[in-house]
């Protein structure tokens, strides 16, 4: 009886013609540690990938977003003016009946305003000094919904535009 070698696998050396042979025994004896490792990559992949954030009792209360401040009450047709940041505090309203676009409207005196909201079709130019100088700070503001939390400067007077 005559012995015939068990067949061989060809592994490529990375030059042509010439290959290494590795016994089969060899793969045989990896094959479970190869398959073994290719499971459990592909198990510890898959729960980090549905992996959820565990928070502490309360810690969700904590870094959840601050509920925003109530929507101004400045109604369609009107420029609004409160004395405090975040639209609190005295208001002041001015609308197309009672401010002449154009003209220079001083706020009344000791009141300064520190949050608007311009709801006019018109734009409206907003000023630091009372007497509309553009020597101190101002800014125009367009219309139709521009809100402004916390005003760049403390406003004494306003100019409706035509």
């Amino acid at each position: 009886m005559s012995r015939h070698p068990r067949p061989s696998l060809s592994v490529f050396t990375g030059h042509p013609g010439r290959s290494a042979r590795l016994p089969r025994r060899t793969l045989r004896a990896r094959l479970p540690q190869v398959i073994l490792l290719a499971m459990a990559g592909f198990l510890t992949s898959a729960g980090v990938a549905q992996a959820t954030p565990q928070l502490p009792p309360g810690a969700a209360e904590a870094t959840a977003t601050p509920p925003a401040p109530p929507a101004p009450a400045c109604a369609a047709g009107e420029f609004c003016l409160w004395g405090d940041e975040n639209y609190s505090g005295t208001a002041q309203i001015y609308d197309l009946r009672t401010a002449n676009p154009g003209e220079c409207i001083p706020l009344p005196e000791g009141f300064g305003a520190h949050s608007f909201g311009n709801r006019l079709t018109r734009d409206v130019t907003i000023y630091q000094g009372a007497d509309c100088s553009t020597e101190g700070d101002f800014t125009t503001y367009p219309g139709d919904g521009t809100y402004v939390p916390q005003s760049p400067f403390v406003v004494r007077a306003i100019q409706i535009w035509e």
